[in-house]
Parts: C-alpha cells; structure tokens; sequence
C-alpha cells in the first residue's frame, strides 16, 4: 500500500507548483495582490495629488512651491522611498523574514499616512518618512514572496506576475479617483485621510490570508548568528538616531535646505546601485554561475531606469501639464485633474489580464523577457513622443488641449509598464543569487530610485523651456535605449538562462 500523503497543517507552508486555486495560480497570489491593491491605492493615490498639493497656494492650503521645484521634491520624495527598499531586502534576509518586512512595512505605511492627514507642513513631512521607511520594507519584499510560489522552470510565473501587477494596478486606478476627488472638493488632508483608511484595509486582509504564503517563517532564511544580529539592530537603532540628529543640526544651521537633500538623493542615488552591483559580484556567497546571471541583469537594470524616469513624470511632469494645459472634461462630463493618474491603472487593469493570457498561450513560444522589457520602454518613450504634437505651436497659457491626449499617451505607457514590470520582476526572483534573494529584488527598486533620482534634476528644466522640447527629448532618449536593449537580446539571450 503506498503511503499516505503529507497533511497540510496551518503551519505548513505552501510549496511552489502544488497549488492552482486561483484561477490557476497558487492562491497566496490573492493575498499579495490584495495587500498591493491597498498599498497602491494608497501610494498612488497620494502621490497623484501630492504634487498639486505642494504647487497649490499657502491660503488653498498647499505649500506654495513653483510647479519645478514641486516635481523635483515629488521625484526626490520617491528616490527615498526606493532608496530605503535596499534595507528593506536586507532586513527580509537577514533578521525580519519576508512576512514579518511586509507586515512591518505596512503599518509604518498607514501610520505615514495617518500622519499626512493632520493639515500642517510638519506632519506631512513626517508622514513622508514614515511612508518612505515603510513601502522600502514592503515593496521589495511582496515582489520577492510573489516568486516563492513557483518553482524555477513554472511557467506559469510570468502569467502570475501579470495578474499581480493587475491587482497592483485596481489600486493604482481607485485611489487617485478617491483621493483627488477629496482633494479638489474637500481639501488635500481628505485625500490623504482616504489613503491612510485603504492601507489599513490592505494590513487586514494580508494578515487574515498568511496561512497561503511561502516564506511566512518568523526567522529570515538566511539569519545572521544571535550576535551578529544583536550588533545589527544596536547599529541600525544608533544610525537611524545619528542621522535623525544630523539632519536636524544641519537643518537648524540653515545648511540642508529643501534643493541640497533632493542633489543629495540624486547622488546617493546613482551610487548605491553601483555599490550592490560590486557587493554582489564580489560576495563569496554568490557561485560562478550566478555571478554570470548577474552581468545581462545590469542591462535590465538600466533598462527599468529609463523607462520608469518616463513612467514617474505621470505623477509630476504629467500631473501639472494635465492641470494647467489640458481640458478636465469629456463628453460633458468635469473631472479632478488628479483624476488623470487613474487612466494609467485603469489601462494596466485592462490589458494585465490580456497579457498574461497571450503569455499563458504562448508558454516557451513568448518573446524573450529582454525583449518584453525592450518593448516596454519604447512605448514608454512614445507616451512622451506623443506629447509634441498638442504642445505644439501654443505657448498661450490659455489654450488646453483634448483629454484625449493625456489619455493616448498613459495608454502607452500602461502597456509599456505591464511589459517591462512584469518580466523586469519575474527575471529578478529568477536570476537572483539564493544568499541574496529579497536584497536582489531590492536592487530592482534601486533601479526605480535611479529613475527618480535623474527625474529630481531633469523636472527641475520644466516650465523653463518649451513643453514640446522637453516631452520630445525625454521620449526620444528612451526608445534610442529600448532599440540598444533589442540589439543586445542575441547575447542576452545566451546568458539569462533559466529566464526564457
């Protein structure tokens, strides 16, 4: 008689390839995608406003900033944000645990939140703090338990992360309609109110769904010993209070005004991927093998900062050209300007689905994930390309053009995001040294840090030269770097092995 099969317990944790439950993926992808959908609609819902906020006027109750420095704080606000993503894959692997990073992550992300929604300029930037500290804990850490429900060669991955990034993307679609909704008829502060309510809802269910999560082990897979972890938290503790104090010193000094901590994000920003990339090259816990896999991720990496310093201005650039230049209204009917942002999430939950359907048909048959990402920052380039055309020839501030347009160029961009963000992410967990698992997919948003990081320095020109210049370089950088990534897809196909 052959013996029975293994019971699974509470306990047990779900292993890769043993679970189809949702519609044909593993259902610990309906707790990720939920939590996601709330921490989206969260972060993008105070991020499409959060630029008209700091532009507005003192007396409307914003902060007064011009409309470049107001997307340059914006841009350097989500260089932090991404920044911080670095230790938070370190935290996941080496001390917290994935399960216990997220979780973390998310009340610090509702307590930022709940911070921006008390109406004074201290508390908002608090709530950025706490906002940036939390989603470097969370983001890099849900993507990487995303991929701990396959199995290497499943080819179901790709199909799964598409349908993530659709849940990712109800959230990015519903919080900017909620939030610039509040913002315009009750106040920015209302706005933030509602985002703090959907982190809350998006902890709930992600706590109430653990039981179907791989990787929901109290320890980190890969621990540091007891005293090296006690050393850890002592330096992290006394860095966190240093840097606080510093901060605060040279701040009161009238040294870190609001223009030098936006360089020195931009700086940091450039280095630290640098810095991982030699780290892990160099680390004796990443074999030979790995090492190779390695070297064809950099050019996804760069990649990924192309098209991502495009797909941010949809949040800056995009936000102030679609309050000041383009008509709120169509076919009657007047909307928020921050109502805009929700045309890109909405496209993403649209095509999501249609993506990883084609890719599920095509199984070994899809196009090589460098030329998804190829693709994807083409059409991210022609988002912006498509702007020269109602921008130009009318430098009257009067004039706006047809809603149409803006919504042409974030369809674009959606399907250009849905390419490059899905296989960008599934490549990572694929390529990605075992030691160095969650901190890889960190290096990811590092990636996202860098894009943002350039956004900081380059918005800084909008408003100062003619919109068609601006929209009409930015694009056509990006399509010369999706053509250079299509024309390396022979050797970076010889060396991505196992990503097909």
């Amino acid at each position: 008689m052959s013996p029975n099969p293994p019971q699974r317990t509470a306990d047990t944790e779900p292993q890769p390839g043993d679970d189809r439950a949702f519609f044909g993926q593993p259902r610990g992808l309906l707790t990720l995608s939920g939590l996601e959908v709330w921490e989206r609609f969260s972060f993008l819902g105070m991020q499409a406003i959060l630029v008209l906020y700091f532009a507005d006027s003192v007396a409307d109750e914003g902060l007064g900033m011009d409309p470049g420095t107001a997307a340059s704080v914006s841009a350097a606000y989500g260089t932090l944000v991404y920044l911080v993503s670095v230790a938070g894959g370190w935290l996941a692997d080496r001390i917290l645990g994935s399960y216990r990073a997220v979780l973390w992550g998310g009340i610090l992300i509702a307590c930022g939140h709940y911070s921006m929604a008390v109406p004074t300029a201290t508390m908002t930037w608090v709530g950025l703090g706490l906002i940036s500290a939390g989603t470097g804990l969370l983001k890099p850490n849900v993507a990487s338990m995303v991929g701990k429900l396959y199995g290497t060669e499943d080819d179901r991955r790709d199909a799964g992360f598409a349908l993530y990034y659709m849940g990712i993307n109800i959230g990015a679609f519903l919080g900017p309609l909620i939030t610039g909704w509040l913002g315009e008829h009750q106040g920015w502060h209302w706005g933030f109110s509602a985002a703090a309510i959907g982190m809350t809802l998006g902890l709930i269910q992600y706590v109430a769904g653990r039981r179907h999560l791989a990787g929901r082990r109290a320890a980190a897979e890969y621990a540091l010993p007891p005293q090296a972890m006690r050393r850890a938290v002592l330096l992290i503790v006394v860095g966190l209070a240093g840097f606080a104090l510093l901060g605060g010193v040279l701040s009161a000094v009238g040294w870190l005004t609001m223009e030098r901590f936006v360089d020195l994000l931009t700086l940091i920003s450039v280095i630290a991927p640098v810095v991982y990339f030699v780290w892990m090259f160099r680390s004796p816990r990443v074999t030979t093998e790995e090492r190779g896999r390695l070297r064809p991720y950099i050019v996804l990496f760069l990649a990924s900062v192309a098209f991502n310093f495009i797909l941010f201005q949809a949040y800056s650039t995009m936000m102030l050209l679609a309050s000041t230049n383009a008509r709120t209204e169509i076919l009657g009917f007047h909307f928020p300007a921050g109502w805009y942002a929700s045309a890109l999430g909405a496209f993403e939950v649209a095509l999501a689905p249609v993506v990883a359907a084609a890719w599920a048909r095509m199984g070994h048959k899809q196009p090589h994930a460098s030329n998804k990402i190829a693709f994807g920052v083409i059409l991210g380039g022609l988002s912006f390309l498509l702007m020269v055309l109602p921008t130009s020839g009318h430098e009257d501030d009067t004039y706006r053009m047809a809603a149409w347009w803006i919504v042409g160029s974030y369809l674009l961009l959606g399907l250009g995001d849905i390419l490059l963000e899905t296989s960008g992410m599934s490549a990572t967990t694929k390529l990605a040294p075992k030691a160095f698992a969650s901190q890889t997919m960190a290096l990811w948003f590092l990636s996202l840090a860098l894009a943002n990081g350039i956004q900081a320095q380059v918005v800084k020109v909008y408003g100062e030269v003619s919109n068609p210049v601006y929209f009409g370089l930015n694009g056509a950088v990006a399509v010369v770097v999706g053509i250079a990534v299509i024309a390396a897809a022979p050797w970076l196909r010889r060396t991505m092995h196992p990503v097909h």
